[in-house]
């Protein structure tokens, strides 16, 4: 837009706008449609969208002289009201943009209508809902017409003006919807009032409840050539009013939305209301009235003479006149009136020949400085259109708070703009004045205001507004006494506010240099803090431990950044300040290794700890051993060496029994070192754990030699374990027996007793004559009668027991003996019409087609043969082909190996009968009858049809590879039938 164009422009719209029909006497506009009426009864219908004209001749029919007395056309452009006044009277007209011809109201005859009030909100190109009507005797009417019924649907009186009877000079409506309808609001004026109507159902309903209720109203004495109102219409909605009255121009804001469901006050949705006096519309005392009037959104448009002035409705100012290009015979009666298009967003003004267009030119784009001239700074702000103009507002906003000694207020003001000040000398105000407090406040709004791109000027002016909290933190402690404790408000509300401030800035601030700067002001909580804010965690948990908070820095080491190696770090200092509060912290810690931690356990169970008291470490120990199951045998030899420390040895030795390694595939049953466990135990004299180690490492005589030190039954269930060793469990059992018998101090018969009890424990492992050595020389053999006789017995037993186990295996021999020679004597009988399995021909076939290439024997020419139990028989040769064939390709290979070694061994003996031997066979077997002997095994140990051999053909293809070519030779391939005819068979 160029800043140099007026904001509102005359052209020339038509010049003989009449054609010749008289002089225009009134104009109304909608959607780019003109319609004018004439002197003589004329109506014109301008369609500018459309590009052509209508004329309507009203005086038709009617006596003398005809005029147009007022023109309404809807904002659609598709409805038209116009009246007609003269000699015989008023007649109302309705036209529709689709009829040729108007159709006049009937019901209207007589009545001057002045002003029409259009429903913007629901009006159809098809009907015009609801539309009020109103007279020149102070009357309103209701009428509704539909395009197709060709006819108004009715008329409805709706209201007259009793009290003081005027004309209605002009009519404006708008419509809300409501929970329960539809709320109307209605505007009307007189020459001297302006009527407001409001209520929820129709208009009738709405009308009938001022019979009992008095009229609001706003006059306004005044003479005035043409009362008008106007609304301004955005978006279908109006959005303000002006009243052209006699006292000035009266208007304000419509804000429909506010009214409550009360009737009282219901006609209050004016807001924001002024006058305009005609006064300020000439330079010298006097004033013009004008005779019309239109509204844009930010101004007045008044008719005036000859000129349009245009006047600004928020600061009352003129800031343009506008001439028309009048012709000569026009120019005495001037411009004749003002009318808007609000769809179009034009305006147009007549005199009585011409039509000229007014058109708007962003008419708000100083609309800024208007209200910054007011010191309207909000609504300044909402117009501005680029970042000058906003700088211009709040440099005007800073420099007034700057003036009231408002430094805090000026100083966001100031933080604001971007161009017309630079950033030093707004700095330089406020260090001038002395006012840190304000110059931390530009600071930080002007932070707010940098984009991310600035990362340079952010870290600079962080790091200046850290510094300048740190100063005013001083100045507080300087001031105030009480501060120093930590209890004044201010203080502590800066403190809150400039950690706030850390927290914000912490990813712009120089680490470094943000750092130097807390320590050299003191302030070491806000340096840890910082520390923290960063990351920086080794600082923080160190400050937490010199401070004897331990808790808050294992707080701090359980925060999901913070590296593993810090809690190794400070491990020994954390245990030794809170054990359980350390302990409890490692053991809800997942990625911790507590190899790494046992410096500081070892440091912590080096110190003396009550008897009651409970140990720390070794819980936490358990905890890894037996919840998390670490297998660092380092981690298992700390906790044994704890266990190893206590007097009750009931926990080493649960630890000891315990197989750690039980869940994991080939896993060990421990992962502490057993060397290491056994020297440690022999150290602290826990002699059941050495037993039980000794025991594990299968050093069973150690273990029991060390376990009789202790306790007999241990050292025999330690002998017990041993089982797969009978040498070493006996040498074992004498072992305690020694020991027992050496150990008893009694008589020396009640020592023989309780050796031969000693002897029944053992389950039969020791003998009486295994521990006779162990006694005395002079001992009397009477004493041990009855367990030498016992001894006796049992040998006798094992003696018959034997001598049955070899009259068993005698026998046994003997029924193997038999089997053999009922197996060289069976036979099988074969029905002389059997068939061979495989060929299909009579077994018993006598030919030289079936002989044997081998030293097979045929009995009277027949050939050899095979018989099976299930009653499938096969000749030899026949059998040997289909085995070969249908197993692997080793097996065939040993098949036929072994046929050609009985071919060439085929000049011996052969059989008499049809494959048996000779009884005497048995104990000289040739090695051609060795051969036949593997040869039957390899073709004849099952039935082919009935064996193995059968199931594993299931699986083979029905094709084997080597018929895969003749398969191929059957496929059926496509010819070239370019050459063939084709005959058709007769139908």
């Amino acid at each position: 837009m160029d800043p140099g164009r007026p904001a509102f422009t005359v052209d020339l719209l038509e010049r003989y706008a009449a054609k010749g029909r008289g002089v225009i006497s009134c104009m109304s506009a909608g959607n780019d449609v003109i319609l004018l009426g004439t002197s003589k009864g004329w109506v014109t219908r301008y369609d500018f969208g459309m590009g052509d004209s209508i004329d309507y001749d009203l005086s038709v029919g009617r006596p003398g002289e005809q005029s147009i007395h007022r023109i309404f056309v809807d904002p659609g452009g598709s409805h038209c009201i116009t009246t007609v006044v003269g000699a015989a009277g008023a007649d109302t007209f309705y036209m529709h943009a689709k009829w040729s011809k108007p159709r006049i109201l009937p019901r209207l005859k007589g009545l001057v209508v002045n002003t029409v009030a259009w429903n913007r909100q629901h009006i159809t190109e098809a009907s015009t809902k609801e539309v009020i009507l109103g007279t020149d005797n102070g009357q309103l009417f209701e009428l509704a017409v539909d395009e197709k019924e060709k006819k108004e649907k009715y008329v409805k009186f709706l209201f007259e003006l009793a009290e003081l009877p005027e004309a209605f000079m002009d009519l404006q409506m708008e419509t809300t919807s409501v929970l329960n309808g539809m709320r109307f609001y209605v505007m009307a004026v007189t020459p001297t009032r302006l009527y407001s109507f409001t209520g929820i159902g129709s208009l009738e309903t709405v009308f009938s409840t001022y019979l009992e209720r008095a009229v609001h109203f706003m006059e306004l004495p005044g003479d005035i050539p043409n009362s008008e109102l106007h609304f301004y219409i955005k978006q279908r909605r109006a959005m303000h009013f002006a009243w052209l009255s006699g006292a000035g121009i009266y208007h304000g804001e419509l804000n429909f939305g506010s009214q409550h469901s009360s009737s009282n006050g219901d006609e209050n949705f004016v807001e924001n209301k002024a006058l305009l006096d005609y006064s300020k519309l000439t330079e010298n005392s006097g004033s013009v009235k004008p005779s019309s009037l239109a509204v844009s959104e930010f101004h007045f448009l008044l008719l005036i003479g000859n000129k349009v002035k245009v006047v600004n409705r928020i600061n009352e100012q003129i800031v343009e006149e506008l001439q028309f290009d009048q012709t000569a015979e026009a120019i005495p009666r001037g411009i004749l009136g003002l009318c808007s298009d609000a769809t179009a967003g034009l305006f147009y003004a007549y005199d009585q020949n011409s039509i000229f267009q007014v058109s708007v030119n962003d008419e708000g784009r100083d609309m800024w400085k208007v209200y910054l001239d007011m010191k309207e700074y909000t609504a300044s702000l909402a117009h501005c259109r680029d970042s000058l103009q906003r700088d211009q507002v709040y440099l005007a906003q800073a420099e007034e708070a700057l003036a009231s000694r408002d430094y805090l207020r000026a100083a966001s003001f100031y933080a604001k703009i971007n161009y017309i000040l630079s950033f030093e000398e707004i700095t330089l105000k406020f260090i001038s004045a002395s006012e840190q407090d304000a110059l931390r406040t530009f600071l930080l709004r002007k932070l707010d205001n940098l984009t991310k791109d600035d990362k340079c000027q952010i870290t600079m002016i962080s790091t200046w507004a850290t510094e300048l909290y740190l100063d005013k933190i001083n100045r507080l402690l300087l001031d105030d006494d009480i501060a120093s404790d930590g209890h004044s408000t201010d203080y502590q509300s800066i403190i809150k506010e400039f950690r706030a401030f850390l927290s914000d800035s912490k990813d712009v601030l120089d680490e470094v240099t943000t750092m130097k700067l807390l320590e050299s002001y003191g302030r070491v909580e806000e340096l840890v803090f910082f520390a923290g804010l960063k990351e920086q965690y080794e600082i923080v948990v160190h400050h937490y431990i010199q401070q004897g908070e331990a808790k808050k820095a294992l707080e701090v080491l359980q925060k999901p950044g913070v590296p593993a190696d810090l809690q190794y770090k400070f491990a020994p200092e954390l245990i030794m300040l809170d054990a359980y509060e350390t302990v409890e912290s490692w053991m809800i810690t997942s990625n911790l290794n507590p190899r790494k931690l046992i410096p500081a356990m070892m440091r912590y169970s080096g110190e003396p700890h009550a008897k009651n008291e409970t140990h720390e470490v070794i819980k936490y120990l358990e905890y890894c051993v037996h919840r998390l199951h670490n297998e660092d045998p380092g981690v298992h030899n700390l906790l044994l060496s704890l266990y190893a420390k206590q007097e009750d040895d009931s926990a080493l030795l649960r630890f000891l029994q315990c197989k750690f390694g039980k869940g994991l595939e080939n896993g060990p049953d421990f992962f502490y070192d057993p060397k290491y466990a056994l020297r440690l135990c022999l150290k602290e004299k826990r002699m059941r754990a050495c037993v039980h180690i000794y025991s594990m490492m299968a050093m069973h005589e150690e273990a029991v030699a060390l376990a009789l030190q202790v306790d007999t039954e241990l050292a025999m269930a330690e002998a017990d374990k041993v089982e797969d060793d009978e040498d070493l469990r006996k040498k074992l059992w004498l072992m305690i027996a020694k020991h027992v018998i050496e150990l008893e101090k009694g008589t020396k018969r009640e020592n023989i007793r309780k050796a031969i009890a000693f002897l029944k424990e053992t389950d039969g492992l020791l003998k009486i004559e295994d521990i006779l050595p162990f006694f005395p020389d002079f001992a009397l053999i009477d004493d041990f009668k009855e367990a030498i006789c016992s001894s006796l017995e049992d040998y006798n037993k094992q003696i018959d027991q034997l001598k049955q186990e070899m009259n068993d295996a005698t026998h046994g021999a003997d029924n193997i003996r038999k089997d053999i020679n009922a197996l060289a004597q069976r036979y099988a009988i074969i029905d002389r019409d059997e068939d061979c399995g495989v060929c299909k021909r009579k077994i018993l076939t006598v030919g030289r087609d079936y002989l044997m290439a081998s030293s097979y024997t045929s009995v009277a020419q027949m050939a050899p043969f095979y018989v099976f139990p299930c009653g499938h028989g096969f000749h030899a040769q026949c059998l040997i082909a289909h085995v070969t064939r249908c197993t692997d390709e080793a097996q065939a290979e040993y098949i036929l190996d072994l046929q050609k070694q009985i071919t060439l061994l085929g000049g011996e003996t052969r059989r008499e009968s049809n494959g048996s031997f000779a009884e005497d066979s048995i104990s000289s077997i040739t090695p051609a009858d060795k051969l036949r002997t593997q040869l039957d095994d390899a073709i004849a140990g099952e039935c082919p049809f009935c064996g193995e051999l059968m199931i594993r053909e299931i699986s083979l293809p029905f094709i084997s590879s080597e018929e895969a070519q003749q398969v191929s030779s059957w496929e059926i391939r496509p010819h070239n039938l370019g050459g063939q005819r084709s005959f058709s068979l007769p139908a």
